[in-house]
């Protein structure tokens, strides 16, 4: 069996890495990114051969509609 290397080492410093993690921590995210991350996530979790596409999951984050729970 290969010898592994051992887990409990420290991880290397990275700056670029680290820097851009700083960045995104700092980076307010505005309602048009909001609502394009939405229909990525409503698109993408689509089932294959569903009649979604790109623009309909765009019109769907635009609005939200409630259902009444069952008595």
């Amino acid at each position: 069996m290969a010898e592994r290397k051992s887990a409990l080492t420290r991880a290397p410093e990275r700056p670029a890495l680290t820097a851009l993690i700083e960045r995104a921590r700092a980076h307010i995210v505005s309602d048009e990114e909001l609502r394009a991350q939405r229909a990525s996530f409503v698109y993408g979790n689509a089932p294959k051969g569903s009649r979604i596409t790109k623009e309909s999951a765009k019109a769907s984050v635009t609005h939200v509609r409630v259902a009444k729970q069952p008595a």
